[in-house]
């Protein structure tokens, strides 16, 4: 895909409606964490200093197109004037007059955050009309949200068809990351995928066995691909229905040239609970009784040796219960072979989904990866191949 960026736009008086994602978690009516807003930071930074009058567009929670007073985003502009460390002005609509008279007070390189766009019922119909009311407000639109970009709203899909649509800077550097991980890859090519049920991941599945060179599944998942394998897994979570998914999966990933990375053998426990008693068994020597909860020594050192061999990694989802040791150690293991080979640059590891970050953070190496996706979402569904609105709205 190609795309206008932000380096070729005439930016000096302009005003810049930019689209970002301050979602973000709240404690006791103020930011709870503020990842959110720094990743915006770069770009509202840029458009500043080229002398653009910076328009912030955002939603938060879901009033589902009602204003509801405890969804405003009027508590995010002190927060996020203190990150700029200049002032925020709010404008209490995202529309229509109170809007403009915020915009239109603006100096240049001056930034103003616009009410949740989610209390216009237009927003999530992407209603041309409410996208014209939004657009009104700017000469130029920038979509810095690649977590919501898998939505075709007005604020990220409509807008695009209005003006001259750039992506930001975070968005940029998102796009050019999954591009080097699925799009124009250095081969080979390696995924991870774990979580707990195949019955979530079957689009991603399918997708990647198609363009991947090697695919390890773990996890839940895991089981059900082994159950599939006629492989008894005792008192394990499985999805006994999924079974015939899962060997066309793998039929699927022969045909491909796809080759399959199942466990070998396994951490089992009969519950649970941090520090419980547990085992490494073979596959086949699963008991009745046993859960299994993480990927055993043998399974990883198979796997690092694979990515021994990859240029590119992808990973999405965890090898174990590794919220609960001493089931993290598969994932921790994994995760700290991947970061040395990134940060010796003899891999390109880019990785997502809640779990996946969570994981890589436990694991202490999330700054190690060559890109970590935080968008959810957006990040699965263009895992699963599939066209994501926001982003296809900016294309040239």
């Amino acid at each position: 895909m190609t795309f206008r960026t932000l380096d070729t736009a005439d930016l000096a008086g302009k005003r810049a409606l930019v689209r970002v994602d301050f979602n973000v978690p709240v404690d006791g009516g103020k930011v709870a964490d503020d990842t959110r807003l720094r990743a915006a930071l770069p770009t509202i930074a840029y458009l500043s200093k080229q002398g653009a009058k910076v328009v912030l567009l955002a939603h938060f929670d879901r009033p589902k197109g009602k204003v509801v007073p405890e969804m405003s985003l009027g508590f995010v502009a002190e927060p996020l004037s203190k990150l700029l460390e200049q002032p925020v002005a709010f404008a209490g609509d995202c529309v229509g007059p109170a809007a403009a008279e915020v915009v239109n007070g603006l100096a240049d390189g001056g930034v103003a955050l616009l009410e949740n766009v989610r209390f216009h019922a237009g927003e999530e119909k992407n209603d041309p009309d409410f996208a014209k009311a939004l657009a009104a407000n700017g000469d130029v639109y920038v979509n810095d949200a690649f977590s919501a970009a898998h939505r075709a709203h007005a604020s990220t899909e409509g807008l695009a068809h209005l003006l001259p649509a750039y992506p930001g800077l975070s968005m940029q550097r998102e796009l050019e990351a999954l591009d080097a991980a699925l799009g124009k890859p250095k081969k080979p090519v390696i995924g991870i995928v774990g979580g707990s049920k195949v019955s979530t991941k079957l689009d991603l599945l399918r997708n990647l066995v198609a363009k991947l060179d090697y695919l390890a599944i773990g996890g839940g998942m895991a089981n059900t691909f082994l159950y599939a394998a006629k492989i008894d897994v005792g008192a394990s979570l499985c999805e006994p229905d999924m079974a015939e998914t899962a060997r066309q999966i793998i039929d699927l990933a022969g045909s491909a040239g796809c080759k399959l990375l199942l466990p070998t053998d396994v951490v089992v426990a009969q519950e649970v609970k941090p520090g419980v008693a547990s085992s490494v068994r073979n596959v086949y020597e699963v008991q009745p009784e046993d859960r299994i909860l993480d990927a055993g020594p043998e399974t990883v050192a198979t796997l690092n040796a694979t990515i021994d061999q990859c240029e590119t990694l992808i990973w999405n989802g965890p090898l174990g219960v590794f919220e609960v040791p001493p089931f993290d150690k598969a994932t921790v293991s994994a995760a700290e072979h991947v970061s040395e080979r990134a940060k010796s640059g003899k891999l390109v590891a880019v990785a997502g989904g809640g779990d996946t970050v969570a994981a890589l953070n436990h694991a202490g190496v999330a700054a190690d990866m060559t890109f970590v996706s935080t968008a959810g979402g957006a990040f699965l569904e263009w895992m699963e191949g599939k066209v994501l609105p926001g982003v296809a709205a900016l294309e040239q």
